[in-house]
This record gives C-alpha cells, sequence and structure tokens, in this order.
C-alpha cells in the first residue's frame, strides 16, 4: 500500500502557481475563436463551455481533474460534439480560472452540489457523467447524492477514497486518522519557494503523461492554477471517502484505470486495488487500459474515444 501511496500523490495531485485569471472568456469573439458558447449559469464554482448540435442525441458532461484545464477533453469533443452535446467544466481557480468560490473551503463537494444545479437548471435529461482523476471524484459524488439526475457515470483513473493509500498497512484509516497527514500536506503546498513548487508540478503532470507530444497543455495548466485552491482540494480529496455513499448510485457506471507503474506493482495487482475500491458498487465495469499513464484520454486517444462511445451507446 505504501507504493500506491506514492503513486496516488503523484498520479492525482497537479498543483501549479498562481497566474492571471483566463476564466473571463464571455465575450463574442472569444466563444466564436473557441468554437462554443459558454452555458449561461450562474456560479462561483466553475464555467461550462458547450458544444454540439441543435439536436443532440443526449448531453455529456466533462469533468477534468485537479489543476486541469476543459482542453484535456478536446479530443473527446471533436469526437462526440456532432452527436451529443457536451458540456466541459472550467473550475474556478484551475488553469487560469479566477479561484471565486473556491478561494476558501473545499472544492470537490460544493463543484458537485452546483453541477447537480447545472443539470436542473439547463434542463438536462439524465446526462452522461465523465470525470477524470478528481473529476471522477465529483461525478462519482454527483451520481452519489443525486442519482435520479445522471445517466451514466464513468469515472477516469480515479479510486473513491485516496487517503487510504497513505495509512499504515493493516489500518482501516478514517478521515480522522488520516487528518493529520492531510494538513501537513496541505501545508507542504502552501508553503515554501514559488520555483520550488513550480518544479515539484512540472515533474509531477510529466510523469502523467507518457506521450511527450501532449505534455504542454497540462503542464500550462498545472502552471496558471491557483496554489490555494489546488492544495485545499487535495486536501479534502484525502480526506473523502466515497465508498460508503457507491451504493447509492443508479446509473450504469464504468471505471478506467491504468496500471500503476512503480516497483514491485503489477497489473494484477493494480486490478485488485482497483476492484476492492468500487466493491461497493457491484454494478460497476472496470477495465485497465495498457500502455498510458494518468492522462489516458492523451496518452491512449483513440481506445479512449472507442471506450467512451461504447458506453455511450
Amino acid at each position: 500500500m505504501k507504493t500506491f501511496a506514492a503513486f496516488s500523490a503523484a498520479a492525482v495531485l497537479a498543483l501549479g502557481a498562481a497566474a492571471p485569471a483566463l476564466a473571463q472568456h464571455h465575450g463574442s469573439e472569444a466563444q466564436a475563436g473557441h468554437g462554443h458558447h459558454h452555458a449561461d449559469f450562474e456560479s462561483g464554482r466553475f464555467h461550462v463551455r458547450v458544444d454540439g448540435p441543435a439536436e443532440p442525441v443526449g448531453d455529456v458532461i466533462l469533468i477534468p481533474g485537479l489543476a486541469s484545464s476543459p482542453e484535456v477533453w478536446d479530443g473527446l469533443t471533436e469526437e462526440l460534439k456532432g452527436r451529443y452535446r457536451v458540456h466541459r467544466l472550467h473550475v474556478q481557480g484551475f488553469a487560469g480560472a479566477e479561484p471565486e468560490d473556491n478561494a476558501e473551503g473545499p472544492v470537490a463537494a460544493p463543484v458537485a452540489e452546483d453541477i447537480a444545479r447545472y443539470i436542473t437548471e439547463q434542463g438536462l435529461e439524465k446526462p452522461a457523467l465523465i470525470g477524470h482523476s478528481m473529476g471522477g471524484t465529483i461525478a462519482m459524488m454527483v451520481a452519489a447524492r443525486h442519482p435520479d439526475s445522471v445517466g451514466k457515470l464513468m469515472v477516469v483513473d480515479m479510486v473513491p477514497f485516496i487517503g487510504a493509500m497513505f495509512a499504515a498497512p493493516g489500518t482501516n484509516p478514517t478521515a480522522e486518522s488520516l487528518a493529520p497527514t492531510a494538513e501537513a500536506i496541505y501545508a507542504s503546498q502552501t508553503t515554501g519557494p514559488e520555483d520550488a513548487y513550480r518544479q515539484r508540478m512540472a515533474t509531477t503532470v510529466t510523469g502523467m503523461i507518457r506521450t511527450e507530444a501532449a505534455r504542454a497543455g497540462p503542464l500550462e495548466d498545472a502552471a496558471t492554477s491557483d496554489r490555494q485552491v489546488a492544495a485545499s482540494a487535495y486536501r479534502e480529496l484525502i480526506l473523502t471517502d466515497l465508498r460508503p455513499e457507491l451504493a447509492a448510485i443508479t446509473a450504469p457506471t464504468r471505471v478506467l484505470y491504468v496500471a500503476f507503474e512503480m516497483p514491485g506493482m503489477t497489473p494484477a495487482m493494480t486490478d485488485g486495488i482497483y476492484n476492492a475500491s468500487f466493491a461497493t458498487l457491484p454494478g460497476a465495469s472496470l477495465k485497465r487500459i495498457d500502455d498510458s499513464a494518468h492522462f489516458i484520454m492523451l496518452d491512449q486517444p483513440a481506445a479512449f474515444a472507442a471506450e467512451v462511445n461504447a458506453f455511450l451507446e
């Protein structure tokens, strides 16, 4: 478990330094240049880019991971937008967006609640939710806490309780027992020289993407993410155990994940960890995607798109 703990810290964590906001793309010129429009939705937690036909076959909400931008979904959006209306979230405080309501306190749980509100206010009929990393945690929160709102759920390379990976082997960790660990990690991420912090994050992101040509965007996302927001979100993830809530999920669920590339770890061991992690959601189907690091959609775009298409249809 200690080996997996090291992986989790690297795989989920992509923190960056504060930078000028890029969130206010609401002018017509910016929208036309991007080929999408922004949803008419008031939230201090995220804003939404929408692509797709006037009469879609359904709606798909794409939730990026910690310190990631909507651009990580560009390839999948191109694949889907001819048939589906695609809603790409940009979480405030990540990838250049102003922190707004995410400047203090939890991030994932409030974002999940606003996604549920977004579904209701936009009149979406049981959309599919696809979340990567922290986005997977948020998607699970929505599906478990608002089961009637979600049609399908796909979780990409995330377990329901990463905190367990920071506990000593043979123990039964809880949010309370992990609080000191979470606070120590939070302190390490919010203090210290900015340059050293930026370098750590660049190294982390580089290790999460095998395909060198695909790294530039996520590296920029991490470098322009708000340090405080990202650290707060990561602390929240460590202390969030969704395993007791998974049974409330009624949407068909698919989990895609990658093998841990750590000494002593085998693909079969990875399979065992994921199967155990989702044991409280017996209806979930799980699949390991080989030859990929954490950003499956970037390392294996064709295989990922095929999985998504098959799941949606």
